[in-house]
């Protein structure tokens, strides 16, 4: 549909008074000194109200006016408007689709524009004003409503007046624009404001995760802080500008910041009363005049001989009523059902064993596949996969949460997962988006990080006098399959011997905080690089060979000698007989 509007729109834009249509237009529906996105208006007081005549997004198209239940929370202080309705909880129920789309369009807000502050919930407000949150969810797994949803056309008569901007593409009508689709954005506001929210390549105004992200960017424009009343009263009233709209939207956010729920696509209710009602709705038929009584006949006059040998003196009978056939009763029309309610169960796709080292993409994707009673495939379906456990695990991007809708063979993948530095277990569950199914859960875990192979980066020996200090300190590469092994955990020892790993007490030394010796050294780590670099050592008053192994997580061991000369002895330099490999080579010439 998307591509179709495209063409449409290029042939559109090919008429000389099309295109100038559309520029007068795209002027008259946008707020006061706004030309694109994000310019400021040129004073302070500009951001408090919106001058009257600008058509805002909707190019002030009419909306819904039914106020949150009696029992909500309560409201701004704005002058009430609409008509009050008591509909208990079914009010905070927001069908989930459009409450993803909402929450989505407001997560990318926080990293794209953090400075706006754009709360999810004025995005679920506008939604019901404007369309009763898509008509009570209609709309497929991608988001898009199943029904086309216009505003009437603007052509002045109680409405703005704007030509037709899009050659009909969107709203079907090449004589006058018309606000379309559930956020109900007018093609010439459209034209510059979409935004492709679903990451499809398509920018479509009838598809909520599409026009909840373009509201949202539009909301935010000229720097506006939504955390700030002056601001949030601005970017509201330039989306429709009308001071009920404004209060009856404040409503609606601040009853949904108090609790809502999710409930399966297509069962939401659609507001009833709006705002052009009284002026521009239907009449509502005029009574039928009433029908004056039917009186008992007056009795017939005396008939001598009528035949049946009272003489012709009666009063006839009057005939029984004929019964009218039973009205059978008008059917409640049945919303149109949808991929979702296809699916009877969620079966996993035989992803294999998911494990990674902390840091590391894991290699096995998680997929299922949404089947319906007996067992076939259901495309279209959004599948929900949640990441639950005490990791730092993600998933390719650094989201917890991804909504995936499943391809042709009714399979949904997740996106890559990857593992974070927190080792451990955790669970990606995978549920269906709008209907309570049960889901697949995978256990995945995150495993520390190791090296294979552990090297001295010098040849040269390691030599001092008795009562001295190396002069070098012991630098190491941690590798694991030929790469750098960066932040491996590492055990530094001054062993006793080759075959006895204990701590020796004597010879050879690093020192601790407080300057004491210590010959163990654990909690040391290999940088980016995956070099390790030891304290320096010192040596005791023991002269002799001595020998330091250094060990990492994932068993790679290097072995290194250590030479301390008597006082007052010539220093010969010994050949470095260091091995390095998973598990030391015997030297039954090291002494302790």
């Amino acid at each position: 549909m998307a591509a179709h509007f495209g063409r449409r729109l290029r042939k559109g834009a090919a008429s000389t008074a099309v295109a100038a249509a559309a520029v007068a237009a795209l002027s008259a529906s946008q707020a006061p000194g706004v030309a694109g996105e994000d310019n400021r208006p040129a004073t302070a007081e500009a951001t408090n109200s919106v001058p009257d005549g600008t058509g805002g997004a909707t190019g002030n198209s009419p909306y819904y006016t039914d106020l949150p239940p009696l029992k909500s929370p309560a409201p701004s202080p704005s002058a009430p408007v609409g008509t009050p309705v008591s509909r208990g909880d079914a009010e905070a129920g927001i069908p989930a689709t459009v409450l993803d789309a909402y929450q989505k369009a407001a997560a990318e807000l926080r990293t794209s524009k953090p400075g706006c502050n754009m709360p999810w919930q004025l995005l679920a407000a506008i939604g019901n004003v404007e369309s009763g949150q898509a008509r009570g969810g209609q709309v497929d797994a991608d988001g898009t409503t199943l029904h086309r949803i216009l505003g009437p056309q603007l052509d002045g008569n109680g409405f703005a007046l704007i030509p037709d901007t899009d050659g009909g593409a969107y709203d079907g009508n090449s004589s006058y624009d018309q606000a379309v689709g559930p956020m109900q954005f007018i093609p010439s506001t459209w034209a510059w404001a979409g935004r492709d929210g679903n990451g499809d390549g398509e920018k479509d105004p009838n598809n909520i995760y599409d026009a909840a992200l373009a509201a949202g960017h539009y909301l935010c424009r000229n720097d506006w802080d939504l955390s700030r009343e002056a601001d949030l009263h601005s970017a509201i009233l330039s989306y429709n500008n009308s001071q009920d709209y404004l209060a009856l939207v404040l409503n609606w956010m601040e009853y949904y910041r108090k609790g809502t729920h999710t409930i399966p696509d297509g069962t939401g209710g659609v507001p009833e009363h709006r705002s052009d009602q009284g002026t521009h709705s239907t009449p509502s038929p005029s009574p039928r005049p009433t029908q004056p009584p039917t009186t008992k006949p007056a009795p017939k006059p005396h008939t001598p001989g009528d035949g049946d040998g009272d003489g012709g003196n009666e009063t006839p009978s009057p005939k029984p009523p004929t019964p009218k056939p039973p009205v059978p009763p008008t059917p409640t029309p049945t919303p149109p059902g949808t991929p979702t309610d296809l699916v009877d169960h969620l079966t996993g796709t035989g992803t294999g064993k998911l494990t990674a080292m902390a840091g590391d993409a894991f290699t096995e994707r998680i997929g299922v596949r949404a089947e319906t009673k007996v067992g076939k495939s259901v495309a279209k379906v959004r599948i929900r996969f949640t990441l639950t456990g005490d990791t730092d695990a993600t998933f390719a991007g650094g989201e917890t949460v991804a909504t995936v809708a499943t391809d042709a063979k009714g399979v949904a993948l997740a996106p890559p997962l990857q593992a974070g530095e927190k080792t451990g277990a955790f669970k990606v569950t995978a549920a269906v988006v709008g209907r309570q199914v049960k889901g697949v859960d995978y256990t995945a875990t995150v495993t520390e990080r190791v090296a294979d192979a552990l090297a001295r980066t010098s040849t040269t020996p390691l030599t001092c006098t008795a009562g001295g200090e190396f002069a070098q300190q012991v630098q190491l590469k941690a590798t694991y399959r030929g790469a750098a092994a960066d932040k491996v955990a590492a055990t530094a020892t001054v062993v006793k011997s080759l075959l006895d790993a204990t701590a020796n007490d004597k010879g050879p030394y690093f020192k601790d905080a407080d300057g004491k010796p210590v010959r163990t050294l654990t909690g040391l780590r290999t940088d980016a690089k995956g070099l390790l670099t030891l304290p320096k050592l010192y040596a005791d008053d023991t002269a002799g060979t001595f020998l330091l192994r250094v060990t990492t997580a994932g068993g790679a061991t290097v072995t290194v000698p250590l030479t301390v000369e008597a006082a007052g002895s010539p220093a010969v330099p010994t050949p470095d007989p260091s091995t390095s490999s998973g598990s030391p080579a015997p030297d039954p010439s090291a002494s302790s």
